[in-house]
């Protein structure tokens, strides 16, 4: 398997360079060279199946000579091993036709887990074979950032480089980032919003010889393998159902439309997913995009579900590529002129195809509240804000009565305990893992929004 830059002007290159390179040297995001089908009796089989399994045969084709399948296994057993729940994604009904797939029983409590205790696993192993050290770079809005210090603190030939916007993640979330005493662990705080950190990471990438220098790799979801690790989890819960016999729907939280695009990937392999929700809070320039067909920002408005905090949605870019037709020349003169602060319009043949994939809906904060108490009230216990985004926006499912309803719950939450407790009245309990967290000191640095400030304090790499 090759893979593609969405842009067109990057070299094609394999599962390795595609996994250790993150960003495209042009600026664009990589994509394989073609979307593999699976044959519905392998869907089938998925049901029952232990997770590392199922992850394993969807992962293989993408993976290539890299790995053998075999060890693929084994490295997916360790990267769950450590989660809470036998099953890694449970699914739990809450209405004759609705399901919530719980995804946040990894070590810090998000879905982000998934896919960072995969790549920890890959990229040992790759630099076991070449050797060499690598600085892994991360711009969180609250969960990507935990999720990277969890998978890759302590490891010998990694560092792991967090930047998060000051004041604007829950405690819960900045002590798991802030809290890992290893010395291989860097946590900035930076003075803007999600965005203005997300740039910075994008320009270190773009500085060919900066990210030579320090042996550069993104674990956003712009790395296309994490991604394909999040496809997963849509098959094992479609397959549990009944899948690919029976259709099925999801409502998806969605900030950089990394989980979403997930769903366009299982989609593109062959499960039949017959709706995709796209669900967020009031940043809501992926709702307007669905609606109009013109991405344009607006200002970050900092909400109770501060994940998806987010005016510019990076892998969206993955979905206009497909929309395209992947015609790299135009998505490159199009987010280049979006990166400029021009709206990107877009074709009405590209917009149908954008639409083919489901429907976007904006959810307000008191939307928001009110899911997460009638959540509670209805017995299904308390949950994140960021689900409750999804359980309000579940309601627009347009599907046959029959047709599975699964939202993706995507944090504990006792990650958010002061949003759930003015919502219900009740504050949530920290899981066992996490005992501890808030009495442990935390270190980090402050960063202003400016590339050469990031670049100085990243050769200023501790002893």
């Amino acid at each position: 398997m090759k893979y593609i830059s969405t842009r067109g002007t990057a070299p094609a290159v394999g599962f390795e360079e595609a996994l250790m390179a993150g960003l495209a040297p042009d600026g664009g995001l990589y994509s394989p060279m073609s979307w593999p089908r699976l044959a519905p009796g392998a869907i089938a089989g998925f049901a029952g199946a232990p997770y590392e399994s199922v992850a394993a045969q969807i992962l293989h084709p993408f993976v290539g000579e890299a790995f053998g399948f075999e060890r693929l296994v084994e490295i997916c057993h360790t990267a769950y091993a450590r989660f809470s729940h036998p099953a890694v994604t449970p699914l739990k009904q809450i209405s004759a036709s609705s399901w919530i797939l719980e995804l946040f029983h990894g070590p810090s409590l998000a879905f982000k887990d998934i896919a960072m205790q995969l790549l920890a696993g890959l990229y040992d192993e790759i630099l076991e074979r070449r050797g060499g050290r690598l600085t892994i770079i991360c711009a969180t809005s609250g969960d990507t950032g935990g999720a990277a210090v969890e998978a890759f603190r302590g490891r010998e030939h990694m560092d792991v480089v967090v930047l998060y916007p000051e004041g604007r993640i829950s405690d819960v979330q900045r002590r798991f980032i802030t809290s890992a005493p290893e010395s291989n662990v860097r946590a900035f705080a930076v003075s803007g919003d999600f965005d203005a950190c997300q740039t910075l990471v994008k320009q270190a990438f773009r500085d060919a010889d900066f990210a030579r220098e320090m042996n550069l790799t993104a674990v956003n979801s712009i790395n296309i393998v994490r991604i394909l690790a999040q496809a997963v989890y849509y098959f094992a819960a479609a397959s549990a159902l009944g899948s690919p016999g029976r259709k099925v729907a999801f409502a998806v939280p969605s900030g950089n439309f990394g989980d979403a695009f997930a769903g366009w990937t299982a989609r593109a392999m062959g499960l039949p997913i017959v709706e995709l929700l796209v669900c967020t809070n009031q940043n809501d320039i992926l709702p307007r995009a669905f609606a109009t067909g013109v991405y344009e920002r607006g200002a970050v408005q900092p909400t109770q579900s501060p994940a998806m905090d987010i005016q510019v949605a990076s892998n969206f870019e993955r979905l206009v590529f497909e929309a395209l037709g992947r015609d790299g020349q135009a998505v490159s003169t199009a987010f280049e002129a979006f990166e400029g602060g021009a709206a990107l319009n877009l074709s009405e043949s590209a917009l149908n195809a954008i639409r083919d994939l489901g429907q976007a809906r904006a959810v307000s904060e008191e939307e928001t509240s009110a899911a997460m108490t009638r959540a509670f009230d209805l017995g299904l216990g308390l949950v994140d804000p960021h689900t409750a985004v999804a359980l309000a926006a579940s309601r627009a499912l347009d599907v046959e009565g029959e047709t599975p309803r699964i939202v993706l719950s995507t944090a504990h939450p006792a990650k958010f305990p002061q949003a759930v407790f003015t919502a219900t009245g009740r504050a949530p309990m920290l899981p066992a893992q996490a005992e501890g967290l808030a009495a442990r000191p935390e270190r980090f640095e402050r960063l202003p929004i400016d590339f050469e400030a990031l670049k100085a304090a990243l050769r200023d790499r501790p002893a």
